[in-house]
């Protein structure tokens, strides 16, 4: 699409306008957004698009089109999916060797345990190796209360993180600011820097690792001011 418009406002039911005219969703829904700060944050993406718009360029408007589009129809389903990364979240499951690594692990991850397990008066079992390691059932149903509990923009955001992680648990913290996003992010490259130090960084890894942080940094900031 060529840039058509010449000003990009917020009104007052945070719907971003182009010259007036309501930016929409692709399924025709006026662009409306839960708060002030993310409406603005959106509608600085679409005033800074050039002479050809690049959705590429545009990730909190893209987020913010999933919220209504596609996660609001169906938000029970859509959270119920996300909760189900409870069940094998990274912080489970840690190295028994080598020690260094081992506690790297224990020092990033413990406290985002020790949170969550305070938080919700649950019980985590944690595990060296990587077998599956069965989680209590009153554990992931109080996890799937606080998934569910959450909006479609709030699901939205929330949705990256623990993809790009690995870990409900620390996409969690970070929803309830419990985690600033460089800890968390930090927390997720544990193991992936300890293979880097260990045999040397590959450039087409740093590039996906490059790639996951510019869209972790967008779910983040998304996340953080979607309610």
């Amino acid at each position: 699409m060529k840039r058509f418009w010449t000003e990009v406002t917020v009104d007052a039911e945070g719907v971003v306008r182009l010259d007036d005219r309501p930016v929409r969703t692709p399924g025709r829904v006026p662009l409306a957004l839960p708060s002030s700060p993310l409406a603005e944050l959106v509608a600085e993406e679409w005033r800074a698009v050039g002479d050809i718009l690049d959705p590429r360029e545009m990730p909190l408007t893209g987020l913010a089109n999933a919220a209504i589009d596609r996660i609001a129809p169906a938000a029970d389903a859509f959270a119920a999916g996300l909760a189900a990364y409870g069940e094998s979240d990274l912080l489970y499951y840690r190295a028994e060797e080598p020690p260094p690594l081992a506690e790297r692990q224990a020092a990033a991850w413990d406290p985002l345990l020790d949170w969550a397990q305070s938080r919700y008066d649950v019980h985590f079992e944690v595990a060296t190796g990587i077998l599956h390691v069965p989680q209590p059932p009153a554990t992931l149903a109080r996890l799937a209360e606080a998934v569910s509990a959450r909006g479609p923009f709030e699901l939205a955001g929330l949705s990256p993180v623990v993809t790009i992680t690995g870990s409900l648990i620390a996409a969690l913290a970070l929803a309830e600011r419990a985690a600033d996003p460089e800890t968390v992010w930090q927390a997720s490259l544990i193991d992936e820097a300890w293979q880097a130090e260990q045999w040397g960084e590959d450039p087409l890894a740093l590039e996906a690792r490059e790639n996951r942080r510019r869209d972790f940094d967008a779910a983040a900031r998304f996340l953080l001011l979607a309610r």
